[in-house]
């Protein structure tokens, strides 16, 4: 067996791994206090966990029938609708001057949602979409998520309670370790000719950057019709866009396994559509700390002044 074969046979442990070592690096950076911001500031948690789990979802479905999309590109930005946001965002909003705490309340508690709204939303959204052989398994979807992103999250807060001094290596090497076997699902994925942006097309690119787009527009929209601050904004809006696609990555090798020797265009359309929307998202984070150092850095300023 070839590597990349060995690759494709083990997608899944590769995909299990990376997401247990990233939510355990997360973990050990959260500690009981942080969730405390959800009853400090309800209106900022509140209107970022709708947007997280409604109106994302809802803004997907409307791609999903706007635009002719292959099952797989359909499948793969649902999945991006689906997930909550990842630790990256923390650490973005941190880079951006926004409000970290909101950041952290948000992502900590709609991953502990994502165990009832993942299957859900999936079911909702592309169950149409599903070859005739595959279902949305909510039971095995939720254990995944139990097992392998909420087990190590609260592994790594035990951490931090009992180890303050250890956490934060832990947090650094865990977060590292799942960053390495990322790039080794991508460069396995390369090796297997699973990565084909022909195949892929330009117009489906364009339509993970718009949704993209659309989703970062909805985002500043409601927080400022909600007349939040520019740091919260800056909080939601980043969260809202860095979605967790380690846990993508681990519902598509678990509904749709690779098999060596057996083409599967629909889970590598699902595979790419979730890497390029990882890509693009970096690419926005950029955008984002440029913008919100400024906007954030003159509201504090007007405010000094009056």
């Amino acid at each position: 067996m070839n590597p990349f074969d060995f690759f494709i046979a083990n997608e899944f442990i590769f995909a299990a791994t990376q997401l247990t070592l990233a939510m355990l690096g997360m973990g050990a950076t959260l500690t009981p206090g942080d969730f405390k911001e959800v009853v400090r500031d309800p209106r900022g948690f509140t209107t970022g966990a709708v947007i997280q789990v409604v109106l994302v979802p809802l803004a997907c479905y409307l791609f999903i029938i706007g635009f002719t999309l292959p099952a797989g590109v359909a499948i793969g930005l649902a999945l991006c609708a689906a997930i909550p946001g990842g630790t990256i965002s923390n650490i973005f909003t941190f880079f951006a001057r926004g409000h970290v705490a909101l950041s952290i309340a948000i992502t900590a508690i709609t991953t502990l949602l994502c165990l009832l709204s993942v299957p859900i939303v999936l079911d909702l959204l592309v169950y149409h979409h599903l070859p005739g052989e595959v279902v949305i398994p909510a039971g095995k979807i939720a254990l995944e998520i139990l097992l392998y992103l909420l087990l190590p999250l609260a592994i790594g807060m035990v951490v931090l309670n009992r180890a303050p001094r250890l956490a934060p290596i832990v947090s650094k090497w865990a977060i590292r370790l799942s960053l390495f076997i990322i790039l080794l699902i991508v460069i396995g994925a390369l090796g297997a000719g699973r990565l084909d942006m022909d195949a892929f097309g330009v117009q489906n690119a364009l339509v993970v950057w718009a949704f993209i787009v659309a989703i970062c527009a909805l985002s500043i929209g409601v927080s400022r019709a909600m007349r939040l601050d520019w740091a919260d904004t800056a909080a939601i809006n980043i969260e809202v866009v860095l979605r967790n696609i380690n846990l993508g990555i681990l519902i598509k090798a678990s509904l749709f396994p690779a098999i060596v020797g057996v083409t599967d265009p629909v889970g590598d359309m699902i595979f790419f559509t979730l890497l390029f929307y990882g890509a693009a998202q970096m690419a926005f984070s950029g955008v984002f700390i440029v913008f919100y150092r400024r906007v954030i850095g003159a509201d504090v300023t007007a405010r000094a002044e009056t």
